[in-house]
C-alpha cells in the first residue's frame, strides 16, 4: 500500500510517503521554493517523493488530506455568528476567499492532483483526516511504543486547540479535546505578535528570549487572560483578543493591561518585552506541566507523545522530562503543520487500512527524520563545478579529519550531508557547526553568518554516549527537542562584571565550559547525536573529541534569517558565499571560502523575508 500524505493551504506545506506502513520519504515545500513556511499545494515534495522511491502517480493508492475544509469552515461560520455584528470587516474579507478556494477544496484538490495524471481516478483515492488526529497520528505510529498517550497541542485546526489520544498497537483514538478559540497555542502566538515578532515564525524567539526577563507579568496574565484548572484544561477571556473575528492578535483592552502598544518589529528589544517573554513562557509551562500530570493520573499511561506547533516548545518539554511524569517521552520531530502529512498518511494506512505497525528494532521509525532529497558524490561535483565552486574531494576519512581540525580552529563550518531533514530543525544534515568552546562562537555565527538577533542561542550536538556527562539528561533527544540544564560540573561562576550585565548584554557573560551552546540561565536544547541513525556526523563529533576533549559541536540550521533550511549543493554554495562561513563540506567535497572566487559572492540575505 502506497500512501502519500498532503498538508498545505494555511502554512509549512508538506508532502510525506508511506508504503506498507514504513515512512519512506517527507519534505517541506518551503525547501524547493525557498519561501520560507511556504502554504502553497506541494507540488514540488509531491514529486521528490514520488522520485525517490521510483513511482509514477498511478502507483498512488491513497492521498491522505491533514484536515477537513468544511469542518473549518463551519468553525468560521460558527464563530462570526457568536461574534457579531463584532468582527464583519474580517468576515467580509475571509468568506469569498473560503468560498472560491476552501470550502470546494476536495474538487480543488482532485483539479491539482490531475496535473501528475489527468487519467487517475483521483475522487476514489482522495480521503480527508481531522487536523489533530493527523498530529496525534505523527506523534504516536513512529514512536518506540505499542501503548502511549498523546497530547496534541497547536493553535487550531478545525475546532481542537488541545487534545487528548491514546494509542494501542495500530489503532488510536481521540478521547477529549479543547475547542477554539480557547488555545494555548493561540495565546502564546498573541504575545509574540505584541513583542512584536511575526505569528506562525517567531514563537521560537520569544522562547529563546524569555531568559533575559523575569516573570513579572505571569500572575496578571493568570489573573486576567487564562483560566487554568488543575488538570491543566483552560479557558482564555476573549475580551482581550482579536484573533477570533479580526485582523490583529490582540486589542487595545491587552495593550492597557501590558502598559502600551505592542513593540514595533525590528526596534530595539526592552526589557518590558524580555519580561512579557518570560511570563508566557512560564504560564505556558504550568499549562503543560498541569496536562501533563492530569494526563497521567486519568490515564496511568507510562508513555507519552507531543505533537502539535506548542510541541516545538523544548524549554517546556524538557520541563515534562526532567519531571519524570511519565517513564518515556517521545516528540514528533515535524510536529507543526508539515508532519500533518506524515500523520495524514499514517491515519490512512493505519485507521482506513488497518495496516499493521512496522516494529523498530531500535530508536523509532523516523529514520532520525533524514527522509529529504540527497545527492549522490557524482552529482554533488558537477553541481559544483557548474556554479564555479573551487574545491578538493576526500575520502571520508579524510573529510572528517579536515572538518574536525577546521572547527577546533574556531571554524564556521557549512555540514551538508545525505538526506535533508523532515521538519524544522537542522540535525546533523544540513547544518551549520561551530566550536562550543569558544566564547566568540555564538556572536559570530549570529551576526557574521546567520545575520540574525544576538540573543538567540545556539544547540549543542552532543554524542548520546557522552551526553550526561555535560548535561543533566539521561534520555535520547534526538530531535533537538529537548532543553536541559548544563551540568554544574561544567559551569564557571558568573564574574562580577558578569553579574552586573543587563538586558541582551547578558549574552557575553561566559557562564560554561561550553559558552556557545549555554544559555543565559545556564540551559541548552540538547541533540543527541546517535551512529545508528548519522553515522557520518557521529564520526566527526567522535573526531572532534579526540582533538579537544569535548563531544559536543555547536549545531545551527545551514540558512540565514528569513530563508529556509538549504536543499540543494547550490543552495549551499550560495549561501556560503554569502555569509562568514569559512569552510562548507558537501559529500566528500571541501571547500576553503579564501579560495573561491569572491565575485560569486552574493549579497542575498536581503531577498529573504524576514522571519
Amino acid at each position: 500500500m502506497r500512501i502519500l500524505g498532503l498538508s498545505a493551504l494555511y502554512h509549512d506545506s508538506a508532502a510525506a510517503l508511506i508504503i506498507d506502513g514504513r515512512i519512506v520519504a517527507g519534505a517541506q515545500e518551503e525547501r524547493f521554493t525557498r519561501i520560507k513556511h511556504d502554504a502553497s499545494l506541494p507540488t514540488h515534495s509531491i514529486n521528490y517523493c514520488l522520485e525517490y522511491a521510483g513511482l509514477k502517480p498511478a502507483d498512488i493508492d491513497v492521498v491522505a488530506f491533514y484536515e477537513k475544509p468544511f469542518l473549518k469552515f463551519e468553525r468560521l461560520l460558527e464563530t462570526y455568528a457568536a461574534f457579531a455584528p463584532r468582527g464583519f470587516t474580517s468576515f467580509r474579507r475571509a468568506i469569498p476567499v473560503w468560498v472560491k478556494e476552501k470550502l470546494f477544496q476536495k474538487d480543488n484538490l482532485i483539479t491539482y492532483l490531475k496535473t501528475f495524471d489527468q487519467d487517475i481516478d483521483w475522487a476514489s483515492k482522495l480521503i480527508f483526516s481531522e487536523h489533530h488526529l493527523s498530529h496525534a497520528a505523527s506523534a504516536f505510529f513512529p514512536s518506540p511504543f505499542d501503548e502511549a498517550a498523546i497530547l496534541t497541542m497547536d493553535g487550531v485546526g478545525e475546532w481542537a486547540t488541545t487534545s487528548l489520544a491514546h494509542g494501542h498497537g495500530n489503532h488510536l483514538s481521540m478521547q477529549k479535546e479543547i475547542h477554539f478559540p480557547h488555545s494555548l497555542g493561540l495565546l502564546y502566538s498573541a504575545f509574540t505578535a505584541y513583542t512584536g515578532f511575526k505569528v506562525n515564525s517567531g514563537e521560537y524567539k520569544v522562547m529563546g528570549l524569555a531568559p533575559y526577563g523575569r516573570p513579572r507579568f505571569a500572575q496578571k496574565i493568570m489573573d486576567n487572560l487564562i483560566d487554568i484548572k488543575e488538570d491543566g484544561t483552560f479557558r482564555l477571556d476573549l475580551s482581550y483578543f482579536n484573533y477570533a473575528t479580526g485582523l490583529t492578535m490582540t486589542n487595545d483592552k491587552f495593550a492597557k493591561l501590558f502598559g502600551g502598544p505592542a513593540r514595533s518589529p525590528e526596534t530595539e528589544i526592552g526589557q518590558r518585552e524580555m519580561d512579557l517573554a518570560a511570563s508566557i513562557q512560564s504560564v505556558t509551562e504550568d499549562v503543560v506541566l498541569r496536562l501533563a500530570r492530569g494526563i497521567k493520573k486519568e490515564t496511568n499511561a507510562s508513555n507519552l507523545c507531543l505533537a502539535g506547533g506548542v510541541a516545538l516548545n523544548c524549554v517546556a518539554n524538557g520541563k515534562i522530562q526532567a519531571e519524570g511524569i511519565f517513564d518515556q517521552l517521545w516528540i514528533q520531530p515535524a510536529a507543526g503543520d508539515a508532519g500533518g502529512a506524515l500523520g495524514a498518511a499514517l491515519v490512512a494506512h493505519h485507521l482506513y487500512k488497518d495496516g499493521d505497525r512496522n516494529p523498530v528494532s531500535s530508536g523509532d521509525g523516523m529514520s532520525g527524520t533524514y527522509l529529504g532529497p540527497g545527492f549522490e558524490q557524482s552529482d554533488i561535483e558537477a553541481r559544483l563545478s557548474k556554479a564555479g565552486a573551487v574545491f578538493k574531494c576526500l575520502d571520508e576519512t579524510a573529510v572528517i579529519d579536515h572538518t574536525a581540525e577546521a572547527l577546533a580552529k574556531n571554524k564556521g563550518v557549512g555540514w551538508f550531508q545525505g538526506r535533508m531533514e523532515f521538519g524544522p530543525r537542522a540535525l546533523g544534515a544540513r547544518s551549520i557547526l561551530g566550536n562550543p568552546s569558544n566564547a566568540e562562537t555564538q556572536r559570530t555565527l549570529n551576526l557574521k553568518v546567520k545575520f540574525r538577533e544576538s540573543f538567540r542561542p545556539f544547540a549543542p550536538a552532543v554524542l548520546r554516549e557522552d551526553v550526561r556527562d555535560w548535561f543533566d539528561l539521561d534520555a535520547d533527544s534526538p530531535y533537538m527537542l529537548i532543553v536541559a540544564p548544563v551540568e554544574n560540573n561544567q559551569c564557571i561562576p558568573l564574574s562580577r562584571l558578569d553579574l552586573e550585565r543587563r538586558g541582551i548584554d547578558r549574552v557575553n557573560a561566559q557562564r560554561s565550559t561550553i559558552p556557545a551552546v549555554t544559555h543565559v540561565d545556564f540551559s541548552a536544547r540538547v541533540q543527541t547525536v546517535h551512529r545508528e541513525t548519522n553515522p557520518r556526523f557521529h564520526s566527526l563529533i567522535k573526531k572532534f573529541k579526540e582533538k579537544t576533549g569535548v563531544p559536543i559541536l555547536v549545531n545551527t540550521s545551514f540558512n540565514v534569517r528569513g530563508e529556509p533550511i538549504v536543499c540543494t549543493p547550490e543552495d549551499a554554495f550560495r549561501c556560503f558565499m554569502a555569509t562568514g562561513m569559512d569552510v562548507l563540506i558537501i559529500g566528500d567535497c571541501v571547500l576553503y571560502k579564501n579560495e573561491q572566487d569572491p565575485k560569486l559572492a552574493e549579497s542575498y540575505a536581503e531577498s529573504f523575508e524576514l522571519d
